[in-house]
């Protein structure tokens, strides 16, 4: 019985040893695979294929939420230079009549904006002072001091995508006119204007970078 118990723990160890080395071997065949948000998202995906996205939402006391997203072919450094290149806005953003800064403290800007928006067949100029700041390539947030609207406020976001040498850039706002205006006019304005303002600064990102298509002959 003695010999018999032996030999049964002496199966049992080697059944173990084999059991764990095929496990070690088995884990070690198994690739790694790094999951970033990247790899999941379709958004992305679409927006690395050149789409605009924009959604609008309805909120409280008629004040109507904006966000739209694009790809720029840039790093977050030249996208950044050119979302705070306030006094030069008028010079490459469509519907900006006239920008700049008006006062630095260090940490945040005071800046206006002059522009025209179309309402069907009404052309209509607006004013808006406000004050940004954020953080260094990465947020950049904004509020309406005075001007034309009872609420405009928001952020910019940047993030980098390292495997395209871009950025994902991101414009969020709330925003409610001062003046008459149905909020499916301010809606249907704003789903027509993000996105010519997303491809600006998308069309001065990649050109400062060099990496803007050329134009084709027509």
């Amino acid at each position: 019985m003695l010999i018999f118990t032996r030999h049964i723990k002496r199966f049992i160890l080697l059944f173990m040893a084999v059991l764990l080395s095929f496990l070690s071997h088995s884990v070690i065949a198994v690739p790694i695979t790094t999951i970033t948000p990247d790899s999941l998202s379709g958004e992305k995906t679409k927006l690395l294929n050149g789409e605009v996205i924009v959604a609008l939402t309805n909120l409280e006391e008629g004040v109507t939420g904006v966000q739209g997203q694009i790809y720029i072919a840039a790093p977050p450094k030249i996208v950044w230079e050119v979302l705070t290149d306030y006094n030069n806005h008028k010079f490459f953003v469509p519907n900006i009549i006239d920008s700049g800064i008006l006062s630095d403290n260090g940490t945040e800007k005071v800046m206006f904006e002059k522009g025209k928006t179309r309402m069907f067949i009404f052309q209509k100029e607006v004013y808006i002072k406000m004050k940004v700041w954020g953080e260094n390539l990465t947020r950049l947030c904004f509020q309406q001091i005075t001007g034309d609207f009872k609420v405009y406020q928001g952020e910019w976001l940047l993030v980098d995508y390292p495997q395209g040498a871009g950025t994902f850039l991101t414009y969020r706002a709330e925003v409610k006119p001062d003046f008459y205006a149905p909020q499916f006019a301010v809606r249907t304005v704003q789903n027509r204007d993000c996105p010519i303002m997303l491809s600006a600064m998308k069309k001065k990102a990649e050109a400062d970078n060099g990496t803007a298509l050329p134009l084709s002959n027509q």
